[in-house]
């Protein structure tokens, strides 16, 4: 069941380093690529900072729509978010061609990703310089959303998830991942 995320806590969605997949669209033309360097950014408004490639074919519809979704993929579609870094959009449809099932947003034009746990809905804050020098994009939250199986008042839930496929995946390299783990509270004193 999918639920929106208070903004205030949307960084959270993010704050445990998982890989994401970045959904764009712009005209009749969507993409959706894999990306591990994305990061929560700040609180208010909530910002969140990405890397997109030059070369990608996403970073020439982020530039043209100026918005993006920051999906979080769960371990049940690993196999998907490996395959959407191994070709390119420029030679049609990768949804389609992948399988990827598609969710509408509720404030940018770029689909979501089904099969994710969340969903972070931006529009780009235009920072020339650093998407030049460094590729780095920065984005706005204007929408949040999460599965409320794995995520509820603002923390993640995974100890609770009676299905495994549900947990997050971290990116190490070569087709590795790591899933998120069991959770371990530390107090102060």
């Amino acid at each position: 069941m999918i639920t929106p995320v208070d903004l205030a806590k949307a960084y959270r969605l993010l704050n445990h380093g998982p890989v994401t997949l970045v959904s764009s669209a712009h005209g009749t033309q969507r993409n959706v690529m894999a990306a591990a360097w994305a990061m929560p950014l700040d609180f208010s408004p909530p910002k969140v900072a990405v890397v997109i490639d030059k070369q990608t074919f996403t970073r020439g519809l982020v530039e043209a729509s100026g918005e993006l979704v920051l999906n979080i993929p769960s371990r049940g579609i690993a196999k998907q978010v490996i395959a959407s870094g191994g070709c390119s959009g420029r030679n049609g449809d990768k949804f389609d061609a992948l399988g990827i099932a598609t969710l509408p947003s509720t404030v940018v034009a770029a689909p979501r990703v089904a099969g994710c746990v969340g969903w972070l809905e931006c529009r780009v804050i235009r920072e020339p310089h650093n998407e030049q020098a460094y590729d780095l994009f920065l984005g706005e939250v204007v929408a949040a959303a999460a599965d409320a199986r794995v995520f509820r008042d603002g923390h993640w839930l995974f100890d609770e998830a009676t299905d495994p496929n549900l947990r997050t995946l971290h990116y190490v390299a070569g087709g590795q991942f790591y899933v998120s783990g069991e959770s371990l509270q530390v107090r102060e004193g």
